[in-house]
């Protein structure tokens, strides 16, 4: 399963609970407690889940004896583990449990505690054991970028240890610390490597603006606009919507996004970005539908189950968390098919693009296989507010007694044809692997970079131009590696659902 398990916060409450009867023999705060939370896992997954009809302990006859029902919910040492045995587990690998909600949404709007270094997978260095690992992308203003760290930097030590094909996921795991110091290599085109640098760096709270490179291009008599668009975060719509005024004032006549690090995020967003690309369908109207959202049979089908193409952005206020008005949008009119560089990141919102925007225009895709993401989460927190809407969604109002919550997998997502046939990923219609050219790895925007340059070769119908150091015998190993548990996500955020009806 790919959600990511955290042992440790169970571990940690089972020994507080020892520690606790050991001093003084009282733990019925304790045992209350866990059951109250156990509680009220159950009953978020019962109405919310959207495979709750296939898991016989969420069946709605399952509290109906209260008393087996407590023995049943307090038969579990921690609530993770209650959450861990009523996920669907041989469909679903996406839903996971938080053990913060603050800071589970933070991470959601792009604020986090890290280095600001997004990584590429190991690559063990074709005929030696030596790993390494290539910098994807820095975030403007972080620890790693103030510290000269860029993109297509080549990892070869961490705190010291050169990386070797025993050693990387351990070393791995030193990404979580608080410092870390980066060894810095190159690799010529006979595998020689060359140590270079050493840089330290700490780590910080950065807000990342999803928003993290454009440009128009100008070859073979045509403008297109290029944008690396690295995650939908509502809180950067009116940053995205900005890059679309620059490309509707240039006159672009083609349109790449370049997705291959963007694993999805918020549904609303996605809607936006779409209505930002197709100009011509009819903005806020049933008759031109981007998004069909279908639920399990607790959930009010009419509530949030349709996203229509959009002419106004909903600007979300990063100080209030909410959104606080609109602008008009910058919506492109001479757009008539889509080109999106894809990898094997490429998921969930993402897709959704590819999807939505199909039965209205040809969208062409560059690079690698994409997750096949076709189902998404909301955060839901203890707040139970029975009779609402949306119970269990209110993170202003949930519990004050304890930070757990969970992002079950709660729709599946349609076009407006009731298409969602993408399990196994959408096929590229040209393969470009990024990480074969990790020795000499350029620049966003550089139009010899591979997958740019294989999508503008598509555009103009010229045969490739770019010879560039590629190895196509380095093997990319990513077999334990932990990823964020956000990282291919499709989601609703509370005050996503709806606004343009509040």
């Amino acid at each position: 399963m790919k959600k990511t398990v955290y042992l440790l916060s169970g571990l940690i409450l089972f020994l507080s609970a020892c520690n606790k009867n050991d001093d003084d023999g009282d733990t019925s705060g304790d045992v209350a407690l866990k059951s109250e939370v156990n509680k009220f896992i159950w009953d978020g997954l019962n109405y919310w889940y959207y495979w709750q009809p296939n898991v016989d302990a969420l069946a709605d006859t399952k509290d109906d004896d209260v008393n087996s029902f407590n023995t049943y919910l307090n038969s579990y040492n921690s609530s993770e583990d209650l959450f861990d045995a009523l996920v669907y587990s041989s469909k679903d690998d996406f839903s996971w449990y938080i053990d913060d909600v603050a800071e589970q949404l933070n991470s959601f709007n792009g604020i986090s505690k890290s280095y600001g270094i997004t990584r590429g997978p190991f690559v063990q260095v074709s005929g030696t054991t030596n790993v390494v690992q290539v910098v994807a992308y820095t975030t403007p203003d972080s620890p790693a970028a103030i510290a000269g760290i860029k993109r297509g930097d080549i990892i070869s030590k961490i705190d010291g240890t050169i990386l070797t094909t025993e050693n990387y996921l351990l070393i791995n795991n030193l990404y979580t610390e608080e410092n870390i110091s980066l060894g810095f290599a190159t690799v010529s085109e006979d595998n020689t490597i060359t140590q270079t640098t050493e840089k330290s760096i700490t780590a910080a709270t950065i807000s990342e603006n999803p928003v993290h490179f454009t440009s128009v291009i100008e070859e073979g008599g045509k403008k297109i606009g290029y944008l690396v668009y690295n995650g939908f975060r509502g809180t950067y719509n009116g940053e995205l919507n900005d890059v679309f005024g620059e490309f509707k004032a240039a006159g672009i006549d083609e349109l790449i996004l370049d997705f291959r690090y963007n694993g999805g995020g918020s549904v609303l967003t996605s809607a936006l970005l779409a209505s930002m690309i197709d100009g011509g369908a009819p903005a806020e109207s049933n008759a031109a539908i981007f998004a069909k959202l279908t639920y399990n049979s607790k959930r009010n089908a009419s509530n949030g189950s349709l996203y229509p193409f959009f002419d106004e952005v909903y600007l979300y206020n990063k100080a209030t968390g909410d959104y606080d008005g609109t602008t008009a949008m910058n919506r492109l009119s001479d757009i008539t098919k889509l080109y999106v560089i894809t990898t094997g990141k490429t998921a969930s919102a993402s897709e959704m693009i590819i999807n939505g925007l199909r039965p209205y225009m040809p969208v062409t895709t560059i690079g690698e296989t994409t997750v096949g993401k076709n189902e998404g989460s909301i955060t839901v927190v203890d707040a139970p507010n029975i009779g609402t809407d949306n119970p269990y969604t209110n993170a202003d109002n949930r519990s004050t007694k304890h930070t757990i919550g969970m992002q079950p997998i709660v729709f599946q997502i349609f076009n407006t044809n009731d298409e969602n046939d993408y399990n196994d990923g959408f096929t590229p219609k040209t393969e470009v692997i990024e990480w074969h050219y990790y020795k000499g790895i350029k620049a966003f925007g550089d139009s010899d970079e591979p997958l740019l340059r294989a999508t503008l070769d598509d555009i103009l119908g010229t045969s490739s131009k770019f010879n560039l150091l590629a190895d196509k015998n380095a093997t990319a190993i990513e077999a334990g590696v932990k990823t964020p548990k956000f990282s291919n996500e499709m989601y609703i955020m509370p005050n996503d659902i709806k606004p343009w009806e509040q």
